[in-house]
């Protein structure tokens, strides 16, 4: 299983994958099985008993159920990055937030510029955030002379671009809110933040407990993804003992496995296999939950959610008219803002920062690693698509801002791709 777990964790792995579905879905919708695949999303699917029970077509269960998770994941980073990680201190912020910042802030008025007074306006968000998988598998494959603070910087950035999202999402993209639904998954969530307090550590009391507030936001008109971020930051995140502890009792059960060896036999003795049951619960005292259940979902979002979402929402019909069907406000918007506006709102802040000595260059990066990891930005795939269809629900719209999606993530991972091939070569 080796070369199969190195290949997993390879970064662009991910990516590669999300890119598979997406073809798979495109020629799916445009095949003679068209029909199956539009079918295929609306069969109702029910989970519950009794009067408990929740129908929903499975187009739904993946949006707004499997997405929670997706969302959850995010949440984890998120935690992960405020309080060790690249946002964790003023200084390393500074620049990929306020990057990100621009990179949200031109593209929405780019597409609102060229929507504004009609009915597709709302659509504001879908050209704001970008797809971390698709970038980041883009920017390892461009080039091996790229330097680590330009992945670190880019993955900062999309980090701080999906907390973005998450608020555009949770603020003007929810609807009619029922409180008392509400109130219940704010009750559940209450518990979970005691018993953090607490001192709780097991992953299935948050599990179980998650799904209560998932399903009082699901049924609040507060969308339900956001419950996944508000559930992951209360996962603990600190270790029942500290590094040195662990470091001095892994020793000593070491020390204690090694002079029980049987000198024959395959089977270990009860004095080794209780010294494995120990090094078992020193380890658990080790990790933090966050980070332990973090590794354990990644895996499963990265290539199961994921590409099941863009499975889902990619089916693109190209007809024969194409081509004209992509000259309206939606698409132009959509794709202006992530291509242009993307690559001049992170260029333009990160420059007004590193201009007022309030930030500088990621270390060995010049301005044009900047503008590789800008134009790459501008691939907002798998968010955009999410966007779109809670910003939309004529679903002419929310076609014309798939269109937009797809040319404008194309565009940006090529122009991406070779600038930074490029820089890659030159080596400056």
């Amino acid at each position: 299983m080796a070369p199969v777990s190195r290949f997993i964790h390879l970064e662009y792995t991910s990516g590669i994958v999300l890119l598979a579905s997406v073809i798979v879905a495109i020629v799916w919708a445009n095949s003679g099985y068209h029909e199956f695949y539009e079918h295929l999303w609306h069969i109702n699917f029910s989970v519950g008993f009794d009067n408990f029970m929740l129908t929903h077509p499975i187009h739904i269960w993946i949006n707004d159920g499997l997405m929670a998770i997706f969302f959850f994941v995010i949440g984890l980073e998120l935690k992960r990055e405020f309080m060790e990680g690249e946002l964790s201190s003023l200084k390393k912020a500074s620049l990929p937030m306020t990057a990100a910042l621009g990179g949200m802030l031109l593209p929405a008025l780019i597409y609102f510029a060229i929507n504004k007074g009609t009915d597709a306006d709302h659509g504001w968000g879908i050209p704001m955030a970008t797809d971390i998988a698709f970038a980041l598998a883009l920017l390892s494959m461009a080039s091996k002379n790229i330097p680590v603070s330009v992945k670190v910087f880019l993955s900062a950035l999309a980090v701080a671009d999906d907390l973005g999202a998450v608020l555009v999402i949770a603020f003007f993209y929810t609807a009619e809110i029922n409180f008392i639904s509400l109130a219940v998954g704010g009750g559940f969530l209450l518990i979970l933040i005691a018993g953090n307090l607490i001192g709780i550590r097991s992953s299935l009391f948050y599990l179980i407990i998650g799904i209560g507030v998932w399903i009082g936001f699901l049924l609040s008109g507060v969308h339900a993804t956001i419950a996944g971020v508000l559930v992951a930051f209360t996962i603990p995140a600190v270790t029942k003992i500290n590094e040195q502890i662990y470091s001095d009792n892994l020793r000593k059960l070491s020390y204690d496995f090694e002079t029980d060896i049987p000198e024959k036999g395959s089977l270990i003795t009860p004095k080794q296999n209780k010294t494995i049951q120990n090094v078992k619960r020193l380890s658990m005292a080790a990790e933090t939950p966050l980070q332990t259940i973090e590794h354990a979902l990644h895996p499963w979002v990265a290539f199961g959610i994921m590409p099941l979402f863009a499975l889902a929402n990619a089916g693109i019909v190209i007809g024969s008219d194409f081509f004209s069907s992509i000259i309206n406000p939606v698409s132009i918007g959509v794709a202006a803002g992530l291509i242009i506006g993307k690559f001049a709102g992170i260029l333009l802040f990160c420059w007004i920062m590193v201009k007022l000595k309030l930030a500088s260059l990621p270390e060995q990066a010049n301005w044009k690693h900047i503008a590789g990891v800008a134009l790459l930005a501008g691939i907002g795939f798998t968010m955009s698509l999410f966007v779109s269809g809670l910003a939309f629900k004529n679903p002419v719209f929310i076609d014309q801002a798939k269109y937009g999606i797809l040319i404008a993530s194309v565009l940006a991972g090529l122009l991406g791709t070779v600038v930074l091939k490029r820089i890659g070569k030159s080596g400056s």
